[in-house]
């Protein structure tokens, strides 16, 4: 090697990534971060099935119903189509023109979002009667569990300027490689939710007052992550909206690249629609998510949160070699991650659905319903983080039209499906509709890129997903093993004395399921050759 860089591409400077330690190390930072926020989900999400049910009362359904408009459209611009269009942008104004009139850019760019967020939030509060039977029409017009519905997303639907001032700032964040309060801002709501939740007696009371916190929690991620923006150095101040040409090039972008980005979320929704004409229909359907949630919140966000920004330069600089290896890592590493959480999900649904969430207001009933839909939500969880990874390849390159077709085609399957499945199996057959959707839509977007020239897996990372898919499948049959002879598994345990207790014989069962099987994976995917001890080490000392 030598000291100086060829003429054609610029030398590398200190703000430029660190090719596979900057993309390991970043994802490590935001999924270490999303962890905690996980986890503090899952008990967020304990209290709320432990308090509001799922099909015993119209709490719950209100409930999910109440979050699930907001976070569609939260989904669309904190995990999908603006950030997605704004962070290259952002990160080549940086590069290009410097900080100053990178964040003039970001400054237009925020205030055009939080106007326009805080019009169709005014909309929707005044028109929210109607709009009800739109997203739920099987709550049935001027019911119990219709009005209560349509009381919670008045309550939440602030959430969503909030949370694109959030999404926003968090791009200018991530691209300038700062991941921590991005990562960490969704722990304050899952701490605000517990906070109003839990002192509650009542359904409908945990259900009102989980939605208000809904509403604390996002003015304070604002908060928050305005103070980091100034901390990092950034000048992004509030002004009056400004369609300049920049920001009418950055929503064109942003459009087409919003049903792109978010066409798992848009399924999702299609399918609460659906599971409405259910009575706890959309509450099994949301505690299905909560879990398949994890993998996709853990892996797909963050390597795609922490790849764009790398993607974004190398495509800039003309680097196709940098813009090839971050890609074949970013799947690689992915589906390290989540190929087994899938294995897990389809191989012991019932016994993480009821293990986790029967007691309280949810009954068996409710938890074997989830297992059903969560069986075919883990089916499809590969693909649901797939989308995330290829988006970003289109996003990078400029390029939004191409995936919004491609989710056009998902989401019509998707309805279609939904609509058929449903009619023949009930609630599981909208998750299984969902999952073949999305790995119709992953194909299709595979495609376009191979067409374009613009990425195609290298043999070796079809190799390891192979191998990693092998051990994943072994690792999967023991767990199913387990969830067969989960009563052997109980029996000790409850002559320990752990009959009756809130933490009993099934919960300490399935932790030490999950330890095994946790346990089992890195032997046999060393094994099978996935992933080599020498390349761990290599993670590990990041870059030395």
């Amino acid at each position: 090697m030598t000291d100086i860089a060829p003429p054609e591409k610029p030398a590398q400077t200190p703000d430029q990534p660190k090719k596979a330690g900057g993309l390991l190390k970043s994802s490590a930072i935001y999924s270490g971060l999303t962890l905690v926020s996980r986890f503090m989900g899952f008990a967020r999400d304990l209290a709320v099935s432990y308090r509001m049910g799922a099909s015993a009362t119209p709490a719950a359904d209100a409930y999910n119903a109440a979050l699930a408009f907001p976070n569609l459209f939260r989904r669309f611009f904190a995990e999908g189509a603006f950030a997605a269009a704004f962070v290259p942008a952002y990160a080549k104004s940086l590069q290009r023109d410097g900080e100053e009139t990178a964040d003039i850019l970001a400054a237009d760019a925020m205030a055009t979002l939080a106007a326009s967020t805080i019009v169709i939030t005014i909309v929707c509060q005044l028109a929210m009667p109607w709009l009800m039977m739109l997203i739920s029409p099987g709550f049935g017009w001027g019911t119990e569990k219709y009005k209560l519905a349509v009381l919670l997303t008045q309550i939440t639907m602030p959430y969503l300027p909030c949370m694109a001032i959030v999404a926003h700032l968090s791009g200018v964040l991530n691209a300038r490689d700062r991941f921590v309060l991005s990562a960490g801002a969704p722990i304050l709501l899952n701490i605000a939710t517990l906070v109003f939740i839990l002192p509650q007696t009542t359904a409908v009371g945990a259900a009102t007052w989980g939605s208000v916190g809904v509403i604390v929690a996002g003015v304070a991620q604002a908060a928050l992550l305005t103070w980091g923006v100034n901390k990092s150095g950034a000048k992004v101040h509030w002004r009056l909206p400004r369609l300049t040409p920049e920001v009418r090039e950055l929503i064109g972008k942003a459009i087409p690249g919003a049903l792109a980005a978010s066409a798992t979320q848009v399924n999702i929704f299609i399918s609460g629609n659906l599971a409405s004409h259910v009575p706890g229909g959309r509450s099994w359907l949301a505690t299905a998510d909560r879990l398949y949630q994890l993998p996709l919140g853990l892996v797909g966000v963050a390597i795609g949160v922490a790849l764009l920004p790398r993607l974004s330069r190398a495509v800039n600089t003309g680097d196709g070699d940098d813009a090839q290896t971050a890609m074949d890592q970013a799947i690689t590493l992915a589906m390290a991650l989540t190929i087994p959480a899938a294995a897990a999900l389809v191989a012991m649904p019932g016994f993480l659905s009821d293990a986790l969430y029967t007691r309280g207001q949810f009954t068996s009933f409710d938890a074997s319903q989830t297992a059903s839909a969560l069986l075919f939500y883990g089916l499809g969880t590969p693909a649901f983080v797939l989308q995330q990874l290829y988006s970003r390849a289109f996003f990078a390159r400029g390029d939004t039209k191409s995936p919004m077709r491609f989710a056009l085609v998902s989401v019509a399957m998707n309805i279609g499906l939904g609509i058929l499945l449903f009619n023949l199996v009930g609630v599981k057959g909208i998750a299984a509709a969902t999952a073949v959707a999305s790995w119709i839509n992953v194909g299709q977007m595979a495609f376009g890129l191979s067409r374009k020239g613009h990425y195609s897996p290298s043999l070796q990372t079809w190799s390891r997903v192979s191998r990693i898919l092998a051990a994943s499948v072994a690792m999967g049959g023991a767990l199913a093993a387990a969830s067969h002879w989960r009563p052997l598994i109980e029996a000790p345990l409850r002559e320990l004395g752990l009959r009756g207790h809130t933490l009993g014989a099934k919960e300490f069962a399935l932790l030490l399921t999950v330890l095994v099987g946790a346990a089992l994976y890195p032997p046999l995917v060393f094994l099978f050759g996935g992933v080599t001890p020498s390349e761990l080490k290599g993670v590990l000392r990041r870059g030395k």
